[in-house]
C-alpha cells in the first residue's frame, strides 16, 4: 500500500539526515510535517520499519542508496530518526551518504504490519506481502528479509524471491522449500524527494 506524496514521515526523515550531514540539530519535530501536511496523527503510534534511499537518475530511475530497519515496534518519530540515520550512513553494501548527494535522493518509509507466519515458503502474495526468511543449516540460523514491493520491482516470482532471500541471508548451499521458514507481512509505503522536502521546508522556516 502506498499512500500520498510527499508525505510527512519521508521529509522528516530529509531533516534528520540533512541537519546530520550538516552538523546540526534538528529545528523540526515530525509533529510539523504531519501538521503541515494536515495528516492526522491518530493513527500515530509504534510500528516496525524500514527506512529506504535511492538516488534518483535525471530519467527518474531509482538506484538504491541504503535500506535498513526493524521488526521491533519503536514509536514513529524514533524509529524514522534512528534509521533515516543507520540506512543512510551504515548500510555495509555501500559508502555513507554524503552532502553532494542530497539533492539526488528519494526517500521511502514503509511502516510494516499484519505479519502472519506462512503454512509454506510459498505462502505469501506477490507485490502485497513481504517476507522474512529463515533458514537453519547444519545448527546455524541464516535469515533476511525482502519488503513487498522487491520482487515486484526486480521481476521475481515467489521462487526466485526466496532464493534471493535465502542468499541475502548469508547462505550458499543448497536447501529444499521445505526446510525454509517465512513470516509475511505488509507494509504501507510512504515517500517523498529532496526537491520536495526543500519546498516544504521554505514554507515552514518562512
Amino acid at each position: 500500500m502506498t499512500t500520498k506524496h510527499p508525505h510527512p514521515f519521508a521529509l522528516f526523515a530529509f531533516h534528520i539526515l540533512e541537519s546530520r550531514l550538516n552538523g546540526i540539530s534538528p529545528t523540526q519535530s515530525l509533529a510539523s510535517f504531519l501538521t503541515h501536511s494536515s495528516t492526522s496523527t491518530t493513527s500515530i503510534g509504534s510500528s516496525p520499519l524500514f527506512v529506504t534511499w535511492n538516488i534518483l537518475s535525471k530519467s527518474r530511475e531509482k538506484h538504491l542508496r541504503g535500506c535498513i530497519g526493524t521488526f521491533s515496534p519503536l514509536p514513529l518519530e524514533q524509529g524514522i530518526a534512528e534509521y533515516s540515520l543507520i540506512a543512510a550512513l551504515q548500510d555495509t553494501r555501500f559508502g555513507p551518504i554524503t552532502k553532494r548527494e542530497l539533492s539526488s535522493l528519494s526517500c521511502s518509509i514503509t511502516v510494516l504490519e499484519n505479519f502472519e507466519d506462512a503454512k509454506d515458503a510459498l505462502d505469501w502474495e506477490l507485490g502485497k506481502h513481504g517476507v522474512r526468511v529463515k533458514i537453519i543449516k547444519s545448527g546455524r540460523s541464516y535469515g533476511a528479509t525482502f519488503l513487498p514491493d522487491v520482487a515486484v520491482e526486480q521481476g521475481w516470482d515467489k521462487e526466485e524471491t526466496i532464493e534471493h532471500c535465502v542468499r541475502k541471508g548469508g547462505f550458499r548451499g543448497g536447501y529444499d522449500l521445505s526446510e525454509v521458514k517465512v513470516i509475511r507481512y505488509e507494509g504501507n509505503k510512504v515517500g517523498a524527494t529532496y526537491q520536495e522536502y526543500v519546498d516544504v521546508m521554505k514554507e515552514l522556516d518562512g
